[in-house]
């Protein structure tokens, strides 16, 4: 089974102004610690709202110049048995990253194994015909400089050229 986990972030920004700034160096620094290990996981603003009355508020609050941002983190944890085993996976997998930074699990969604599949087969081909462009691209690139050196008088490969005679 194939789960969507979203974990609740507190991340701690200092020297800031407003809310705004707040979450936009709260994003930025979060990013800088999962990337390059973890790239996939997607950072979202989190949604607080008052315990009391419940109106919604911002994802960060200031006091003295220094904020605490509410993130939403969210991963696909795959092939696990339960639920719980792919929150526990994403717990590990964003704590290992985010030193000193409490983790809430949100949200935990099964997701379809046959949607997801049919999915990932459109991605790779999408993908795998941009790879024969630049492949091809890079083919006609070197087929223009090697004419060019062919017209100068130079070797390009000897090695490639002594290759060919034997």
């Amino acid at each position: 089974m194939n789960c969507r986990v979203v974990v609740e972030a507190a991340v701690p920004v200092y020297d800031v102004e407003t809310p705004d700034e707040a979450v936009r160096i709260a994003i930025s620094k979060t990013g800088e610690m999962l990337n390059p290990d973890l790239n996939y996981v997607e950072i979202n603003m989190g949604q607080r709202s008052c315990p009391h009355c419940g109106e919604e508020q911002e994802p960060a609050f200031i006091a003295a110049d220094e904020s605490l941002v509410a993130l939403e983190l969210e991963m696909t944890v795959f092939n696990v048995e339960r639920e719980e085993h792919a929150a526990r996976i994403a717990r590990k997998e964003i704590g290992q990253r985010l030193e000193n930074i409490p983790l809430d699990v949100l949200e935990i969604e099964p997701i379809d194994e046959e949607t997801d599949g049919d999915d990932t087969d459109d991605s790779e081909t999408e993908t795998a015909s941009e790879n024969e462009t630049t492949v091809d691209e890079i083919t006609s690139d070197t087929d223009i400089g090697e004419r060019e050196g062919e017209g100068e008088g130079e070797e390009v490969l000897p090695e490639f050229e002594e290759l060919i005679d034997e």
